[in-house]
């Protein structure tokens, strides 16, 4: 990728993503993705049109886009969720058919490579995030990654007052740099990606062998994925399981999050939308505990904690 643009968090990135393009009207998107890929497009005066997602891996469904599409569709805004990659051949092929802007919410992505090169190189822009939370963090931050030159400069006025030079303007912009402070930690970080990396592909793999006995559902890989492991979500098969599990494990003072919970159709600020798949998904996904420190005998315990309160 040609340009990274720092700026001081995911949202705005997704907002300037937004703005840089000219995107108005009407963003095919995904309701299953954190609310800000939502809230961002409202926030923008766009209008959100959801489209279901694949079963599989999660992620908005190509096939279901085209039928969704109207004149006043500008582009579609998609999540490789949990840092699975979209289908963005897929995609792509739609956005070309009909002339539509593509962004992608790679907030979960730093570091995932699809077919020999890094996922963040599809589409017209992809976004991250840096907050605390994530595999690489700069403690609140977030980037935009581009190969257009022309959007790249853009992108750098929009997030800097719309400062050309020190004394004139390309045009309206606003205060979304990172600081100094965050970017340092994020250098201190930078070097121990391929350490954190490995060792949380360590655990899942961990999680795998324990947790094989209960047949649990988790997001299919496309063929040629090389996963950071940022998250280690489980489908469970029913959202009563789910809320089985989430107690036994809270009671041993251990709290997985469900994530993405709800259906980003429930938001009072949307228009209403039929996505079962996703309305489904989100019942019953759950992230259980994966970060550097976590202990083998940690992940151990919690396998037996979700064996138990599913009856496997």
């Amino acid at each position: 990728m040609r340009h990274v643009i720092l700026v001081s968090n995911g949202t705005l990135a997704l907002q300037l993503a937004v703005r840089a393009l000219a995107v108005q009207g009407e963003v095919i998107t995904t309701p299953f993705s954190y609310v800000a890929t939502t809230s961002s497009l409202v926030w923008e005066h766009c209008q959100p049109v959801f489209v279901d997602i694949d079963p599989q891996t999660l992620c908005l469904n190509p096939a279901l886009i085209e039928a969704a599409i109207t004149p006043a569709t500008q582009a579609i805004v998609a999540t490789h969720v949990f840092g699975t990659p979209c289908d963005t051949e897929g995609i792509e092929r739609v956005a070309r058919r009909h002339n539509l802007r593509v962004i992608y919410d790679a907030a979960h992505s730093f570091g995932v490579r699809y077919r020999g090169s890094s996922v963040l190189q599809y589409g017209d822009v992809s976004t991250l995030s840096f907050h605390a939370t994530k595999l690489f963090h700069t403690g609140e931050g977030g980037a935009l990654v581009t190969n257009d030159d022309d959007l790249a400069r853009r992108l750098a006025y929009l997030r800097n007052f719309g400062h050309q030079d020190a004394h004139s303007f390309a045009g309206l912009g606003i205060n979304a740099k990172n600081s100094e402070i965050h970017a340092a930690l994020g250098l201190c970080v930078l070097p121990y990606v391929p350490r954190l990396i490995a060792r949380r592909r360590s655990l899942a793999e961990l999680y795998d062998q324990l947790l094989a006995p209960a047949k649990l559902q988790r997001p299919q890989l496309p063929v040629g994925t090389e996963m950071v492991h940022s998250y280690y979500p489980v489908l469970f098969e029913s959202e009563a399981s789910l809320l089985r599990v989430r107690k036994a494990l809270n009671q041993a003072e251990i709290f997985p999050r469900r994530y993405f919970y709800p259906c980003l159709t429930t938001l009072p600020y949307v228009l209403p939308a039929h996505c079962p798949v996703a309305a489904d998904a989100a019942s019953r996904v759950l992230c259980l505990p994966l970060y550097y420190e976590l202990a083998e005998a940690d992940v151990a315990r919690i396998a037996t904690i979700v064996l138990a309160a599913i009856g496997s």
